[in-house]
């Protein structure tokens, strides 16, 4: 059985005004937990995570995972949303990845990331650990600043979309999104999600013991450890659970797959 992991962390994102603090040491500390599990790690971080490289190191993590393999994809920075062109979200928008080119509208979206997850082979075990805002209203982006250095401030992983959209594909977005539940990569069962937050929800980018790191990337690491690497997801994602949402990180993870994926043992 091959384990394979790409893990994805970006936290600069020119021309935007939104770069992120924690996301690298996220993908670096999801990979060293990876690879003590026995997984062989790929990254990609900053200016290395554009769309293409991201598409295509997904392409062939997904190709090259055969039946009874298990294949990992961790992803850390910006999420978003972008108008839905195909009519197949009830909220008329579609889920987006922030990549590092994204101010060059380079959006990955969810109908993109589900159609490369649809290709696995049979058998093969697909997982995606998002730490980023799927959505989240335009009025609810700012967060409160924490920590006592001046660059200790807790910010939100959510890139409005007029940072890398035009006016005119703005303009059937509006202001507000209906409140659903979350259906991001993986919803036609391709691959398990992991997420840090609801799709109405933001995930947050913070400090603990003055280190950077995503709010729900430092509790899924934490619960990983409770379950001694012998947990199923639900298992794990219970223990997640005990620290968010909390006062200070007001975001609830998601876990969204089949009964039968929820049951696999994480990581295995």
């Amino acid at each position: 059985m091959a384990k394979l992991a790409l893990c994805i962390g970006i936290n600069d994102y020119p021309g935007t005004v939104n770069d992120l603090s924690g996301c690298v040491n996220d993908a670096q500390d999801w990979s060293a937990a990876l690879e003590a599990r026995g997984f062989t790690v790929r990254q990609l971080i900053d200016k290395a995570a554009t769309k293409k490289a991201m598409q295509g190191e997904m392409e062939r993590l997904v190709k090259d995972a055969k039946s009874g393999d298990v294949a990992v994809i961790q992803y850390s920075g910006h999420g978003s949303y972008v108008p839905d062109v195909d009519g197949d979200e009830s909220d008329g928008t579609d889920e987006v990845l922030c990549p590092y080119d994204i101010g060059k509208g380079n959006p990955l979206t969810d109908d993109e990331l589900n159609d490369m997850f649809m290709q696995r082979a049979a058998g093969a075990r697909i997982i995606l650990v998002s730490d980023s805002c799927h959505s989240g209203s335009v009025s609810r982006f700012a967060a409160p600043p924490r920590g006592t250095g001046d660059q200790q401030v807790t910010k939100v992983r959510f890139l409005p979309p007029a940072t890398f959209l035009s006016e005119d594909e703005l303009r059937p977005l509006g202001m507000r999104r209906a409140s659903r539940v979350a259906s991001p990569p993986g919803r036609q069962s391709g691959a398990l999600l992991v997420a840090g937050c609801q799709d109405t929800e933001l995930s947050y980018d913070a400090w603990f013991s003055n280190r950077a790191n995503g709010a729900f990337t430092f509790s899924a690491l934490r619960a990983l450890k409770k379950i001694n690497g012998t947990g199923t997801y639900r298992q794990w994602y219970k223990a997640i659970r005990e620290s968010l949402p909390s006062q200070q990180y007001p975001q609830t993870p998601n876990l969204f797959g089949t009964r039968t994926q929820k049951g696999w043992k994480v990581f295995q």
